[in-house]
């Protein structure tokens, strides 16, 4: 899982330097799915050829909801505001999802929430410290810390990084990051559904990632239709869609390849081994890695505010996962307790 973090890492700093350079984030979405199908296709084909075949329109339109959910909005928004802030702020909310998903999962009744044991309570601090650790970060700037600098060249027309608190590119960011962190949370929700009706790891990769593709191209569209072809913050222009050998291209193959077809393989086989809750209690380390690298690499301004701020959610998210370990170890433990034949028993 560690090496899922450095993909993490490396994904979010290139995609932001693409995106300073002038790439739109549609037209990242766009071939970044489509790279991600193809390196996920083979491995659907040589370990799930006959699951294809239990494909209907009831599956494909979970499908087609879990791409809306997973990777127009999710990943779509996300790039939005990664573009509009920086790396180390954006990677704060990736460690929400966890707590996000948990939340909404309460208030759709998908999950109990139970104040009567520490777990369930440690489960509800740890979401208001990452609630509050989210705020800290976002409306508290506090003392500038100094540190060294090790700019990259924007000689090539890259444009420089947006500072942390920089105005209204700010607020429209963050607002960008809490959408695609709801966004995230209801794609897991969408995923559990997914996982009943067609369970399939990889084929669900390759079809969401193309239907993901398909649906970012049309928002694209939209987009034309809508601004024009003029270039400007949302305006999609011709020269927008051609890739050539820099960064761009290198960002697309790297996080279609790695960050969704490679680290969606890690993933699977981390939750088999170890459970749903062992993932997400890396994210932190992406969180320190992208802080240090954007601040030394890409020359971001690193205040206390946004330190202590993402203590907090780092703090916050490690005492939800505490608490969701425990109920699901005593859950395990309730099965293994219950004497044959007590499934049927009328209790739901």
């Amino acid at each position: 899982m560690v090496l899922v973090q450095v993909f993490t890492v490396v994904t979010m700093l290139m995609s932001k330097v693409a995106l300073n350079a002038g790439m739109h984030p549609l037209v990242l979405l766009v071939y970044r799915n489509v790279v991600a199908a193809a390196a996920v296709a083979p491995l659907a084909l040589i370990f799930e050829r006959d699951l294809w075949k239990k494909l209907n329109l009831a599956v494909l339109g979970w499908i087609f909801i879990n791409a809306t959910f997973g990777v127009l909005l999710a990943m779509g928004l996300y790039y939005f505001g990664l573009r509009a802030t920086n790396a180390a702020y954006a990677v704060d909310f990736l460690n929400l999802i966890p707590v996000a998903t948990f939340l909404i999962a309460v208030a759709l009744r998908a999950e109990r929430l139970s104040l009567a044991c520490w777990p369930g309570r440690t489960k509800l601090l740890g979401a208001a410290a990452g609630v509050a650790g989210t705020m800290v970060v976002s409306l508290c700037k506090g003392t500038h810390l100094l540190l060294p600098h090790l700019r990259v060249s924007h000689s090539h027309g890259t444009k420089p990084v947006t500072s942390v608190h920089g105005g209204q590119n700010m607020v429209v960011g963050t607002l960008f990051l809490v959408s695609s962190c709801v966004s995230y949370a209801l794609w897991f929700v969408v995923q559990a559904r997914v996982a009943l009706v067609f369970p399939s790891r990889y084929w669900t990769t390759t079809l969401t990632c193309v239907a993901g593709s398909v649906q970012s191209a049309i928002a694209a569209a939209v987009v034309v239709a809508l601004t024009g072809t003029g270039a400007g913050s949302w305006g999609l222009t011709s020269e927008a869609w051609r890739l050539r050998w820099d960064m761009q291209l290198a960002t697309v193959v790297y996080s279609g390849v790695f960050n969704t077809g490679v680290t969606f393989v890690l993933v699977s086989w981390a939750v088999a081994r170890r459970g749903p809750v062992y993932p997400p209690m890396f994210n932190s380390l992406s969180l320190v890695a992208t802080t240090v690298v954007d601040a030394l690499v890409l020359g971001t301004d690193v205040y206390l505010g946004g330190v202590l701020g993402a203590a907090l959610v780092v703090l916050g998210l490690y005492a939800f996962l505490w608490g969701k370990g425990k109920e699901l170890a005593a859950a395990k433990a309730r099965e293994l307790d219950r004497p044959p034949g007590d499934d049927d028993d009328g209790i739901a």
